[in-house]
């Protein structure tokens, strides 16, 4: 007889892959609807998740898309963790970022050459 494959929790399997500082950050971003199990929303933290299935949530300003691998005992040290999924994120183009100002000079900025970078039509008090 083939055994099941084992399943863990949502949360717990965030926490121990290290996308989430803490258990409890990753259960709000599941109850909050951010997190999606391969391709509908996942409806509690409780959700169990196991080999082969594909996560997709945000992870600060990108969206993160990964494939798991093997379901963890542990949240053991960053190499261990990384061998929990496979990242299957797009790449993004770095054109889709507007570039920082530039200030042609030495050092910080003064309070003068700010307010000019401001005026150029590159912030928002045009």
């Amino acid at each position: 007889m083939t055994e099941p494959c084992p399943k863990i929790r949502l949360d717990k399997w965030l926490w121990q892959a290290r996308f989430f500082k803490t258990r409890s950050l990753a259960a709000g971003q599941v109850t909050g609807g951010h997190v999606r199990v391969n391709g509908s929303r996942a409806a509690k933290p409780a959700q169990q998740v196991g080999a082969g299935d594909v996560l997709t949530f945000a992870q600060g300003h990108h969206v993160r898309v990964v494939r798991i691998i093997a379901p963890g005992t542990r949240r053991g040290p960053a190499p261990e963790a990384q061998a929990l999924y496979e990242d299957i994120t797009p790449p993004e183009s770095r054109d889709s970022a507007p570039p920082n100002p530039r200030y042609e000079g030495k050092g910080r900025p003064t309070k003068r050459d700010r307010r000019k970078l401001l005026s150029d039509g590159s912030g928002p008090l045009e």
